[in-house]
């Protein structure tokens, strides 16, 4: 996403550093994790206050902001690949809570669709039909799962870049795939086989952006103003990640 994920994904070497007992890496980690949490809620109360307030859901989905809402998280993640080759921490701060605020805001449409206590049908077909209380059964299983894979990225002593090269690829083949499929008539299987596909490569990239993180602090530790903007760039990919996570596992538990 950024220069800092090219060069966490070529530095280090995960089987030579005794990481587990570094109290620096621990308050490194925590701080991205702090960051991430509070992103989290952040979004939820967003989601919220956007589903549940008229006047807020009719001018985010009654209005042409509906596709700044859709679209502006792409905008965003693209201008700081493209444009921010040297970020500030103010600058990828802004980016975070500003990705954060709008996805979001996305979110707000399945507090809509929980209050309608409606069933809707997806592009490919399928039926769904979500209440407050699938909702916090799916928010339950993506923490329990994010928690489990950033652990296993953060302990193992198997080096992880050449599965985070070969998922970052997928996972752009897989963008360019979805693209595709809205010019050809719906389909349910397609659909799955995508969502599927999202949800095991954003998996995997959990555990090797923890890795890389690790690797990462010991790259530029001393380096405050470097680490100050990787823990920005570090909770955004893991917001993004578990906001994949969490809307497939909630699509297929909404299922009728």
């Amino acid at each position: 996403m950024n220069d800092f994920n090219r060069s966490l994904a070529n530095g280090g070497n995960a089987g030579t550093m005794d990481m587990s007992v570094d109290q620096g890496l621990r308050s490194f980690m925590l701080g991205v994790y702090n960051k991430l949490a509070l992103g989290i809620l952040v979004s939820g109360l967003v989601a919220f206050a956007v589903g549940t307030y008229e006047p807020l859901t009719q001018l985010i989905w009654g209005t042409p902001l509906a596709f700044v809402v859709q679209f502006g998280p792409i905008a965003l993640i693209l201008f700081s690949a493209f444009a921010m080759r040297n970020p500030s921490p103010m600058g990828s701060a802004i980016v975070y809570w500003a990705i954060v605020g709008l996805l979001g805001a996305s979110l707000s449409m399945w507090v809509v669709l929980a209050q309608m206590d409606q069933s809707v049908t997806s592009r490919g077909g399928a039926s769904m039909s979500v209440d407050f209380l699938t909702i916090t059964k799916a928010f339950l299983v993506t923490s329990t799962a994010f928690g489990a894979l950033s652990l296993f990225g953060y302990t193992t002593k198997r080096d992880l870049r050449p599965m985070g090269t070969f998922l970052i690829m997928a996972l752009w083949g897989v963008i360019g795939l979805s693209l595709i499929s809205f010019f050809f008539p719906p389909s349910g299987m397609m659909e799955t086989g995508i969502m599927l596909a999202v949800l095991l490569i954003s998996a995997g990239l959990i555990a090797w952006e923890t890795q890389a993180l690790k690797q990462g602090y010991y790259q530029f530790a001393g380096d405050q103003r470097s680490m100050a903007v990787m823990t920005n760039w570090g909770a955004l990919n893991f917001f993004i990640l578990f906001y994949n996570m969490f809307t497939i596992i909630l699509s297929f538990m909404s299922r009728d």
